[in-house]
């Protein structure tokens, strides 16, 4: 059986050569692995890195871009019967990570399933308490509910064929297409055993802009949930204090307590944004939300007129 590894790219040279380095080293007994680089656009050097690693690039462009586009291109391009997704600023923890996310797949306790994430000493305090919330040391074959993240993900592929990521979103096409497979008595499983190092390195602009293009997904996917000016407060003070005490707990000094602070701040404002959001995106608006660090132009540019449409969130990570 093949796996193929596809990795969502644009300007992840930081850390793409860890990434291939890592994924040459896996111990997988009787998988056959190929490497798949569905890349939009980038400038520094990524996907020279991905070649000199033996990969397989294909290609998006910005006009075309959406992330379940994207993924559904590169899944389109791909050859394995199992289809695993990893960000490319994350790293596999160990050599053992494709076998144990693939296994369920194999065995057939699952059909699609979501890795762990853990931050390092370079992330924001406040986002690695999300990675805990989000996605502990027990693992669930299968879980319930309909949680899951596509920067550490294995999907079968005859699940990916009869169900495909939904195009339009601006985030969460996991969350999405875990819901139908759920509904129709697919099963999601959590590996916690397969976690990878994920790292963010994002302007407090990018943040709160992660978490309402998220917020505007989670609206469509879940219309039931509605965020308040006053669960905006309530949850900005708890979180801080939540974070506050946990670093004093642990002795935590990688990050300051203002940055905890801001982390939150942005969280739940974009958040708040994304779930009062009922209007349909032009394309520069696009880019500022897909590409946030492209263009002045972009950061300008606003809504086209509002449509009837319903389209919600409490400030999930994402995954992605």
């Amino acid at each position: 059986m093949r796996a193929s590894i596809v990795i969502r790219t644009l300007n992840e040279a930081q850390h793409l050569d860890d990434l291939m380095q890592v994924i040459a080293g896996q111990k997988a007994e009787g998988i056959e692995v190929e490497t798949v680089l569905i890349d939009s656009g980038s400038t520094d050097g990524t996907v020279t890195i991905a070649e000199a690693h033996g990969a397989r690039i294909t290609n998006i462009s910005k006009a075309e871009f959406s992330f379940g586009r994207s993924l559904n291109r590169g899944c389109d391009f791909a050859t394995g019967d199992f289809l695993v997704f990893i960000s490319g600023h994350c790293v596999p923890v160990d050599a053992h990570w494709l076998q144990r996310l693939c296994q369920p797949l194999i065995d057939g306790t699952a059909d699609y399933t979501y890795g762990r994430q853990i931050g390092d000493d370079t992330s924001n305090y406040s986002e690695r308490r999300i990675f805990a919330k989000y996605f502990p040391d027990t693992s669930q074959v299968p879980q319930e509910g309909f949680f899951c993240n596509n920067a550490n993900s294995a999907i079968t592929r005859t699940a990916w064929k009869r169900f495909g990521f939904d195009e339009e979103l601006t985030g969460l096409e996991d969350m999405e297409l875990a819901k139908r497979m759920v509904q129709a008595d697919y099963k999601i499983g959590y590996v916690a055993n397969a976690p990878v190092f994920h790292h963010h390195q994002e302007s407090w602009r990018q943040v709160r802009r992660r978490f309402e293009r998220e917020a505007m997904a989670l609206r469509q996917i879940m219309p039931e949930v509605h965020l308040s000016w006053f669960d905006v407060g309530r949850f900005t003070t708890a979180s801080i204090w939540g974070d506050w005490r946990a670093a004093r707990r642990n002795k935590i000094t990688s990050t300051t307590l203002m940055d905890m602070a801001r982390y939150r701040w942005n969280q739940f404002i974009g958040s708040y944004k994304g779930n009062h959001q009922h209007k349909v995106l032009s394309q520069s608006a696009k880019e500022r939300f897909f590409y946030p660090q492209v263009s002045k132009k972009a950061d300008q540019d606003e809504w086209l007129k509002p449509v009837r449409r319903t389209s919600p969130h409490e400030g999930q990570q994402s995954k992605g």
